[in-house]
């Protein structure tokens, strides 16, 4: 007798993270091509843009897992590697070009492991002089095994910062060495020459190995998961601002013998803001997926687990009903996320998992639409949490949308906004000129959370470059979050309620915690930002951390180090004694007390210099945060943040 169809009971989709698909077969067996990864692996691209769940991670897990036919190299920085790359910095350079040096040290350590492994099998005869010579760079420098990456970038911040970086066997040793003589440059300038020297030795190497002309393959160095060291603040912008211009200098210092590329979200790309990003344009690749795409994907997953080809009129006529509510079954889904892999594979499986709580041997229509109520729910929860380091008050936001219907009229919004914005000016007092209802119109645009009717249609985030006109008075939840939300018609009746728990600030230090709370979320040009006395502060605030960290690692004589520690403690408290944000804090209060701060830090390096102390790194470093700050003050703030760029 013949089995009954049951497709529900091996229907697989695939999990929420590439590296459990990839171990389960679906990513590495049904792998989505793409134009960005072909990009990619043509050599075209190597800065890979896309929001979380659009398949950034999946590209890099093909690619390492077998899809690039070369050696790579894989790095995923987590909070302990953040921790050291935000902790790292020269006196003399500015954070960004700071951190660019130690993600150039990680690129070139990489890059020394594979060329001289590489020579083992490339030749029959012994090494050139110039492997021989990198080997024994690792060996020195204890970089000869793989270790991890916390504590390669440990021993790269060491050396660097202390100038004990052996590049000896390259020539440079007198004028890089800790030790040579005073006016050799600032700190920044000696781990400059340093890389640069190691960075030539491997060049050197793979240049007498032949390998680019033999036409081998470069060395692909990728880095993801960049939004576990993501915080939101200066440091984790040099952090990344540091990566890309790493990675760029790699590129063309090596000569198509390595290449890096870097999968980064798009809400982290986007907020970065310094003076060559111009420069990464042709570089960068959006991931984008279209409708017909994520149902090749749903068919070529189905097809793995059933383990046989099947046809769209299977997959959606036999697994799945052809329609639901009157609206061809993949469109329903495609229309109700967000057109991310994720998203589908989840909607998916949750389709999957009600048939088969319900005992049903194929999908029927009550299931899709069981599922979408859970999905839903997933996923506005899903984008609170996206945004909370950038946007943390989503969801008293969104809580103004609850039972008030899918069509939004501005005017009702700003009603409903004025409601809570004295709590929310309350909370995130450092943006009391920026928490208004168009301030928070264009940041749920951005965010996806809001489309805007032009035309016959609605447009969202990501089918348009223009942002919400303020002539535009239609507004549209997405049709992901309506019922999670309870808005199921276009004019809902709302319950009136008002959520407003969202505290109170409570200090100085924790108002500036929240001074750069909007930077990493996708708005426009009038979007989110703080006021600009609150940045000021804030960058006065950051200049005296980083000479803190500077005087810990100092040599000065006891004298000196208790005289500045003590003048940097006085300059905290007079900054901790001003009134918070939003309660009596003013833009002259802040310009005077920067003026105080510029003029002792000068006085400060002053007394150093007639000291004997003129080339202690901190004493650089106090000219250079003087000089930062009185360009604060004229208006340039820079994402960077720090140093002058003179030695």
């Amino acid at each position: 007798m013949e089995q009954p169809y049951q497709p529900v009971k091996k229907l697989f989709f695939g999990r929420d993270d590439a590296e459990s698909d990839f171990a389960d077969g679906l990513l590495r067996d049904g792998f989505q091509s793409t134009y960005a990864s072909e990009a990619v692996l043509a050599g075209r691209k190597s800065l890979v843009v896309g929001r979380k769940g659009s398949g950034k991670s999946a590209i890099c897990a093909h690619l390492a897992g077998g899809g690039y036919p070369g050696r790579t190299a894989l790095i995923t920085p987590d909070d302990a590697a953040g921790d050291e790359i935000r902790r790292f910095e020269l006196q003399g350079l500015t954070a960004d070009t700071a951190k660019s040096l130690i993600w150039r040290y990680i690129f070139a350590v990489h890059a020394a492991q594979y060329v001289t492994e590489h020579a083992e099998t490339h030749k029959k005869w012994r090494a050139p002089a110039s492997v021989r010579v990198l080997k024994d760079f690792l060996q020195v420098n204890d970089e000869s095994g793989d270790g991890r990456l916390t504590d390669r970038l440990r021993r790269g911040t060491r050396l660097l910062q202390s100038a004990t970086l052996s590049v000896k066997m390259f020539g440079l040793e007198a004028s890089v060495s800790a030790g040579g003589e005073p006016g050799t440059g600032s700190e920044g300038a000696r781990a400059t020459r340093q890389l640069d020297a190691l960075e030539a030795g491997v060049r050197a190497a793979f240049e007498d190995l032949g390998c680019v002309a033999a036409g081998e393959k470069p060395l692909l160095i990728l880095v993801d998961q960049l939004e576990q060291v993501w915080q939101g603040d200066s440091d984790s912008h040099a952090l990344v601002t540091g990566l890309l211009l790493g990675a760029k200098h790699a590129a063309a210092a090596y000569r198509h013998a390595v290449r890096c590329v870097l999968f980064v979200r798009a809400d982290i790309y986007d907020a970065l803001n310094f003076a060559d990003g111009d420069k990464f344009r042709s570089d960068e690749v959006r991931i984008t997926w279209s409708p017909s795409a994520l149902r090749s994907l749903a068919r070529a997953r189905a097809s793995l687990s059933l383990e046989r080809p099947i046809s769209d009129e299977e997959l959606w006529g036999g697994v799945f009903p052809p329609r639901v509510a009157g609206e061809w079954t993949p469109d329903y889904l495609v229309r109700r996320s967000l057109a991310r892999p994720r998203d589908i594979i989840q909607f998916l499986t949750l389709c999957r998992d009600a048939a088969d709580r319900s005992g049903r041997p194929t999908i029927h229509e009550e299931d899709v639409m069981e599922a979408a109520e859970q999905f839903s729910r997933w996923k506005l929860d899903d984008l609170a949490k996206e945004y909370n380091v950038g946007f943390p008050f989503l969801r008293p936001v969104f809580a103004q949308f609850e039972n008030a219907g899918y069509a939004v009229d501005r005017n009702d919004f700003t009603v409903r906004f004025d409601a809570i914005r004295e709590a929310l000016h309350d909370r995130y007092s450092a943006y009391t000129d920026q928490l208004t209802a168009t301030s928070v119109i264009d940041a749920l645009y951005g965010i996806g959370f809001l489309g805007v009717s032009r035309g016959d249609g609605v447009v969202y985030a990501g089918d348009s470059q223009w942002p919400v006109q303020p002539y535009e008075e239609n507004l549209r939840v997405h049709p992901c979050f309506r019922p999670a939300l309870g808005c199921r018609t276009p004019k809902g009746a709302a319950d009136g309620r008002v959520y407003v728990g969202i505290g109170n600030q409570g200090t100085m230090a924790g108002a500036l915690n929240h001074a750069a709370f909007l930077r990493n979320v996708v708005t426009t040009d009038a979007g989110f930002q703080a006021d600009r006395h609150v940045r000021l502060l804030e960058e006065t605030t950051s200049a005296l951390s980083r000479l803190q960290r500077q005087l810990e690692r100092s040599s000065l004589p006891p004298a000196a180090h208790s005289e500045v520690q003590q003048g940097i403690d006085l300059l905290n408290r007079e900054i901790d004694a001003l009134p918070l944000p939003g309660s009596g804090l003013t833009s002259g209060m802040v310009e005077d007390l920067i003026g105080v701060v510029t003029e002792r830090l000068a006085v400060s390096h002053a007394c150093l210099n007639e000291s004997g102390l003129r080339d202690e790194p901190l004493a650089r470093r106090l000219a250079d945060e003087a000089r930062a700050l009185r360009r604060a003050l004229g208006g340039a703030v820079g994402a960077g943040g720090g140093s002058d760029s003179s030695g």
